[in-house]
């Protein structure tokens, strides 16, 4: 890996990324303010709290190309269910 440094180089950079759409898109503006973090409730019970997931893209296989993920939070317990992207 090699290291750049050239005198003003901040001002370089600063200007680009002012000029950049793809950066500019990207930024979070202080207008905004993110709201508080909230923890997920512990759960005290199986399957009462759950989270679920899809992965797509997949290459087909028989007839399914994605797989539905759902998992409980507190046995950790997964199902995997194929299913298709349709």
């Amino acid at each position: 890996m090699r290291n750049y440094w050239w005198l003003g180089i901040s001002k370089y950079v600063l200007s680009y990324v002012d000029g950049c759409d793809v950066c500019q898109r990207g930024k979070s503006f202080p207008e905004m303010p993110a709201g508080k973090l909230m923890l997920n409730p512990i759960p005290n019970v199986p399957w009462m709290n759950i989270s679920m997931d899809f992965i797509i893209g997949l290459s087909e296989a028989q007839v399914y190309d994605a797989i539905l993920v759902i998992c409980d939070r507190f046995t950790k317990q997964v199902h995997i269910i194929p299913t298709t992207k349709r």
